[in-house]
């Protein structure tokens, strides 16, 4: 059994420790914002915080996680209203969406450490791959958002979700984990 903070809730998941964090997420938790995307934690679309740092959760097992904090895309803000997410909208960020979460959680956790990110310093820190080629467009949502955070610059709020994770959660159950 594998323990751990999950967005500000202390889990347990009857899991093989080995099991990569994403498919725990997803597959025991419901999580699914987190994006299976290569497995092999090139492409980024599976990207949650782990103790204020950005990680690949397909890269990570449960027991690398025993005892810390781990944030996905759902705990960043129920209402969309974080300022990455407010500003990746703002700035046409969002093409098909697939790797969105992956970057929005990478972009926080630059900003939660560096408000004020040079474009080379959001490069460097967001390795994400994106099919559509957001790419410009994400530099400058990184750095909008940084401008919001520092309260240079304010934001219309982005649309609300059309479902509270708590009715998906009811409405898809997850899966059940066996043990061996």
């Amino acid at each position: 059994m594998s323990s751990f903070t999950l967005n500000d809730r202390p889990v347990a998941f009857r899991m093989d420790p080995q099991t990569p964090l994403l498919w725990g997420l997803r597959n025991a938790a419901n999580l699914t914002g987190t994006k299976f995307g290569c497995g092999a934690g090139d492409c980024g679309a599976c990207m949650v915080i782990v103790d204020g740092e950005a990680i690949r959760s397909c890269l990570v097992s449960l027991a690398e996680v025993e005892g810390r904090s781990v944030t996905t895309i759902e705990a960043l803000s129920r209402d969309r209203s974080h300022p990455v997410q407010q500003a990746f909208v703002a700035e046409g960020a969002i093409q098909c969406g697939y790797c969105t979460p992956g970057m929005v959680m990478a972009a926080a956790a630059l900003l939660a450490r560096n408000a004020d990110p040079s474009a080379q310093d959001i490069v460097a820190a967001l390795p994400n791959l994106c099919r559509c080629g957001v790419y410009p467009r994400l530099v400058r949502a990184v750095q909008r958002a940084g401008r919001i955070m520092r309260g240079e610059e304010r934001i219309a709020a982005a649309p609300a979700p059309g479902i509270r994770p708590e009715d998906a959660a009811r409405q898809v159950p997850a899966m059940e984990a066996k043990l061996p």
